[in-house]
């Protein structure tokens, strides 16, 4: 294991996303379920101790529960498919609660000014199948869930078996 990622799995999307991602999402062929991130990549795997997870369940704990509906879906350029949650803001709350505690951690590595909270369906595939996906799922919307639970998971690019470290309720 070489990676890991703080997330909302979003099983009540699994039957809107899951055979979509299954060949679009490269995380899907990983083991990662359908989710929003909370914080990728996370602290490596080896810096992970019981202190670490003490943290992230304390600044989870602070976020209450809430619920979204996933409406729509929207694109990242043409490259990324993607539902939106709405409202977004507790994501936006969990990823900044994490973060703070963790600032050498920042989303994306950085990489994005602003992390939208998403749930990724498919990427870098041929814009005739994302579009094709995209036509299906808006079939099955709106999705609504549940946000309650936070996981801690850790795997490899390379490999199927990313699983879960640490499950951290939501206050």
């Amino acid at each position: 294991m070489d990676l890991t990622a703080l997330i909302v799995a979003v099983p009540e999307a699994e039957p809107a996303v899951g055979r979509f991602r299954a060949t679009l999402d490269r995380a899907a062929g990983w083991g990662v379920p359908a989710h929003v991130t909370v914080l990728f990549p996370f602290l490596p795997p080896g810096r992970i101790t019981e202190s670490e997870v003490a943290v992230v369940r304390e600044a989870v704990a602070t976020v209450p529960r809430f619920e979204v509906t996933f409406t729509r879906t929207a694109w990242f350029g043409t490259d990324l498919l993607w539902l939106a949650p709405e409202p977004d803001d507790g994501f936006r709350a969990l990823t900044a609660a994490v973060w703070r505690r963790f600032p050498d951690t920042p989303p994306y590595a950085g990489k994005h000014g602003d992390a939208v909270p998403h749930l990724t369906v498919g990427h870098d595939r041929p814009l005739t199948l994302l579009r094709a996906a995209a036509d299906e799922i808006a079939t099955h919307l709106p999705i609504p869930a549940a946000v309650d639970t936070v996981l801690l998971i850790a795997g490899s690019t390379d490999v199927k078996g990313w699983r879960t470290l640490a499950e951290f309720p939501l206050g």
